[in-house]
C-alpha cells in the first residue's frame, strides 16, 4: 500500500486573494479572543497562575534544565523577560501568543486537509475548549507542548506526503523541542508511530529512512539535556515519579481514576465545544448533504493525533498507578475534537456548515464561559467566589510586608525565601522583583548566588515560620508569617542588581 494525501470528497483549499481573505479573517478572530479573554483575566484574577510565576522565577537563569522540568518554555520567554521585565502581562502574553500560533497551525492544516469551512468549524469548536479561553492566560510546559505536538503533526503530514529528508528532519526537530517542553511529548510520538505503521509507510524504503534521520534529529536536539540529566541525578524524572507517576494507586482507584480523567477531558473541559459542533451539525442539515468520506490518510492522522492521547493516558494511570493530572489533556485536546467531526462525517455535513449563522452560537458560549470566569473571581458574588489561587491578593500582601521589609534590610528586597508559588506571587507584586529560593534549596534555584543571602540579606516568607523575629502577615493571610535576615557582616556588601 502506497501513503497517498489525497482527499477527493474536500473542498479545495483556498488560493490566492480568497487565501489571503481566509488567513486575515482567521487572525483577527484569535486576536480579538485573545484581547477579550487576556483582559479579562488579567483584570480578574489577583495573581498571575503558579505555573506562569514559575517561569517567571526560572528565567532568571538559562539552564539545559531545571529540577521540575525540560528547559524550552523558560528560554522562550527569556527574552519577553529582559525586553519588558518579569511582570504578570509578559507571561500572559507569551501564554496567549502560544496558544494562538498552535491554533493556528491546527487551523491551517484542518484547511489544507478538509477545506476551509470544515477548519473554520473546527477552530471554533476549540475555542470552547476551557484550557484554550479560561486558562489562556497559561504559560507553561503544557502549553508549549501543545505547539510542538501540533506543529508535530503538519509536519508529519509534510513528510509522509512528499517522503522528502528535510521535511522529516524537520519532523525530528519537532520532537526534540517537545521533548525539551515536557515528556509527555512521548504520547505524540506514539501517535506519530500509529499513523506510520497504519498507512504502510515502513514499507517503503524512503519513509523508513526519513524515519530514521528525523529520530536522529530528535535524539541530537534533546542529547545536551540528557547530559544535564546524567549530571543532575535525574531531578526531573524523579519529581515526576514523586508527585504523579509513582503514586502507586491500587487497583480500584487506578480504574476510578482513568475515568474520572476522560470524562473531565470529554465531559468537563471539551463540553462547549460539543454544543458548538451539534449547533453546526444541525445548522448543515438544512443544507445539502456532503459526500461520503473514504478513509484516507487525513482521516487516519487526524484520528490517531485525537484518539491515541485519550487512550494513552488512561492506560498509563490503569497499568502505572499514575495519578493522571487533569492538566495533561491541554496539549492535545484540539485534535479530539477533529477526531470528532471524522467520525460524525458525513452525517454532519461541515463543509456545508454557514459560518455565518454558526458565529451568534459561538459568541454565546463565550459570553457564558466568561460569565462564569467573572462570578468566580474575586470581583463576582461573595456566594460564587472560588476558594482558588486566581483569588490570593498577593499585591495586598506585598503592601503589608514590603516596606518594614526594606527598612529592617536597608534597601531594596533582593531575596525572597519560600515555597515557589507564594515567594513567586509576592516577588512578581514587588516594584523590585527580588530572585526566589524555592523552599531555601541553591540546587533548585541555579539563579541565585551562593552568597546572595548573606550579602544582602532575606525575606523569609511562608506558613510554618517560627522565632522571635517572625511576625504575622496578618488578617485575610492568617496562615502565613514573614521575618527578615539582615546582611553579614563581613560578607562583602551587597553587589548591584
Amino acid at each position: 500500500m502506497r501513503f497517498s494525501p489525497s482527499a477527493p470528497w474536500t473542498e479545495a483549499a483556498p488560493r490566492g486573494t480568497a487565501a489571503q481573505r481566509e488567513t486575515r479573517l482567521v487572525a483577527a478572530l484569535l486576536l480579538v479572543f485573545a484581547a477579550v479573554w487576556i483582559g479579562h483575566l488579567g483584570l480578574s484574577n489577583l495573581v498571575p497562575p503558579v505555573d506562569d510565576l514559575e517561569q517567571l522565577t526560572w528565567a532568571h537563569a538559562l539552564q539545559w534544565g531545571y529540577y521540575k522540568h525540560p528547559p524550552l518554555p523558560t528560554w522562550l520567554i527569556w527574552g519577553p523577560e529582559q525586553l519588558f521585565g518579569p511582570n504578570r502581562w509578559t507571561v500572559y502574553a507569551m501564554g496567549a501568543a502560544t496558544t494562538g500560533a498552535s491554533l493556528a497551525i491546527f487551523w491551517w492544516l484542518l484547511r489544507r486537509l478538509r477545506g476551509e469551512v470544515h477548519a473554520f468549524v473546527a477552530l471554533l469548536a476549540v475555542l470552547c475548549i476551557t484550557y484554550y479561553n479560561g486558562r489562556l492566560d497559561y504559560y507553561n510546559h503544557d502549553i508549549v507542548l501543545l505547539l510542538a505536538s501540533t506543529a508535530c503533526a503538519a509536519l508529519l503530514w509534510q513528510a509522509a506526503a512528499t517522503g522528502q529528508a528535510r521535511w522529516w528532519a524537520a519532523v525530528g526537530l519537532g520532537f526534540g523541542l517537545g521533548a525539551l517542553a515536557k515528556y509527555q511529548i512521548a504520547v505524540t510520538a506514539t501517535a506519530a508511530a500509529v499513523f506510520f505503521v497504519q498507512q504502510g509507510l515502513w514499507r517503503e524504503a524512503r519513509q523508513r529512512r526519513g524515519a530514521a534521520l528525523a529520530a536522529a534529529v530528535a535524539l541530537l536536539t534533546v542529547l545536551p539535556h540528557l547530559l544535564w540529566l546524567l549530571q543532575h541525578d535525574f531531578a526531573p524524572v524523579h519529581y515526576a515519579v514523586g508527585s504523579s507517576l509513582g503514586a502507586g494507586l491500587g487497583a480500584a482507584s487506578r480504574s476510578f481514576d482513568a475515568l474520572h480523567w476522560l470524562a473531565d477531558q470529554i465531559g468537563n473541559r471539551s463540553g462547549p465545544a460539543w454544543l458548538l459542533l451539534a449547533g453546526a451539525a444541525l445548522l448543515a442539515r438544512r443544507l445539502p448533504p456532503g459526500r461520503r468520506r473514504p478513509h484516507d490518510a487525513a482521516r487516519a492522522l487526524l484520528l490517531a493525533w485525537g484518539l491515541v492521547p485519550l487512550a494513552f493516558m488512561p492506560l498509563t494511570g490503569v497499568l502505572l498507578g499514575a495519578d493522571l493530572q487533569l492538566h495533561w489533556g491541554t496539549p492535545f485536546l484540539p485534535f479530539a475534537v477533529a477526531a470528532a467531526m471524522e467520525l460524525a462525517a458525513p452525517r454532519a455535513g461541515w463543509a456545508a456548515v454557514p459560518r455565518l449563522r454558526l458565529l451568534p452560537l459561538f459568541v454565546l458560549l463565550q459570553a457564558l464561559l466568561l460569565l462564569q470566569s467573572w462570578m468566580g473571581s474575586a470581583g463576582g458574588p461573595d456566594a460564587m467566589r472560588q476558594a482558588h489561587w486566581r483569588n490570593f491578593d498577593a499585591g495586598e500582601l506585598a503592601t503589608r510586608i514590603a516596606p518594614e521589609a526594606r527598612r529592617a534590610l536597608g534597601g531594596p528586597v533582593r531575596l525572597i525565601v519560600g515555597p515557589p508559588a507564594l515567594a513567586g506571587a509576592l516577588a512578581e507584586a514587588m516594584a523590585e522583583h527580588p530572585l526566589v529560593l524555592i523552599d531555601g534549596r541553591l540546587d533548585r534555584s541555579p539563579w541565585v548566588p551562593p552568597d546572595l543571602a548573606a550579602r544582602c540579606g532575606a525575606l523569609d516568607v511562608g506558613p510554618g515560620l517560627d522565632g522571635p523575629d517572625t511576625q504575622d502577615a496578618g488578617p485575610g493571610f492568617e496562615t502565613l508569617r514573614w521575618r527578615t535576615r539582615p546582611a553579614q557582616a563581613g560578607a562583602g556588601g551587597c553587589p548591584p542588581p
